[in-house]
């Protein structure tokens, strides 16, 4: 019986030394209550993170929140580049450089279709041709193009014959119904033969009349607080002031948009703004295309 009984108190007393020694407190090693810097538990210290179906405490899943949409961006409007005059008198050459043939020159703020750049020099249309002015003496200037091609068109036609020459009666093109005029040069034009010719070549063989009491008949009247690039525009002068109907009619040119007009008036066709004097001799505008 003393055997049994001093083995059971030693079983005992070995349990006891395990019992100790499992608990690591004797062992330096920190209690189960401490918090481990990089441990897996649930405090947010050290948490890995999660992705978007991130849960709370509560364990209800948290609404994401969405991204605003970008707000959709205005599309650029297209432009057109022009060669504007900075002076008076600046020669127009047939090559890019001062040793080539001088054409004519240009007026302070009258305008050119930019058709690029050579070694300093803008390319433009000029006399149904190319020419060509030196970057000193002009700047770029951007015009809003219309949507209606055929609009481009026609102001491409007219651009091309910037510098030729006025003569009042030039023959026209065709006869108001499409009948070529064999005396008909592309060296000489006056407002209503300039205006009928640029609308044939550019819209497709539309048809104008051959004077501007003819024109300002055809069309679509629009109101000057609608003017639209490529409307004409009909004036009248000092000589038919007085006069009534279609007669006060005296001239027309294209417009083109920031008070700019394409025509030709006494001297040669050209790209200029409406001036004070001219605004007080305004009429009427028609849309042709």
């Amino acid at each position: 019986m003393k055997t049994k009984f001093f083995v059971v108190l030693a079983v005992l007393a070995a349990l006891t030394m395990a019992g100790c020694a499992a608990s690591g407190e004797e062992m330096g090693r920190p209690p189960f209550e401490e918090e481990v810097v990089g441990g897996t538990g649930s405090d947010t210290d050290g948490a890995p993170e999660d992705d978007d179906n991130h849960e709370t405490d509560g364990g209800a899943e948290e609404e994401v929140e969405e991204e605003p949409e970008e707000e959709p961006q205005p599309e650029p409007v297209a432009a057109a580049k022009y060669v504007s005059l900075l002076s008076d008198g600046v020669n127009i050459r047939k090559g890019a450089g001062t040793g080539y043939t001088v054409l004519g020159a240009a007026e302070k703020d009258t305008r050119y279709a930019y058709l690029g750049e050579v070694d300093g020099w803008y390319k433009i249309g000029y006399k149904n041709t190319t020419a060509y002015i030196s970057k000193k003496y002009a700047q770029l200037k951007d015009m809003a193009v219309s949507s209606n091609k055929k609009v481009e068109s026609v102001i491409s036609e007219g651009a091309k014959l910037l510098g030729t020459k006025y003569v009042y009666g030039a023959t026209r093109y065709h006869d108001g119904n499409g009948n070529k005029l064999k005396a008909f040069t592309i060296s000489a034009f006056d407002c209503s033969s300039l205006m009928q010719y640029m609308f044939y070549m550019g819209a497709d063989g539309h048809l104008l009349g051959v004077t501007t009491r003819n024109q300002v008949l055809q069309g679509k009247t629009v109101a000057k607080s609608d003017l639209q690039r490529g409307d004409l525009m009909f004036f009248t002068n000092a000589s038919r002031y007085n006069k009534t109907g279609v007669e006060r009619i005296g001239h027309v040119a294209l417009y083109l948009g920031d008070n700019m007009i394409l025509h030709t008036a006494s001297d040669y066709a050209k790209i200029e703004e409406i001036s004070a004097t001219r605004w007080k001799y305004y009429v009427q505008s028609q849309r042709m295309i």
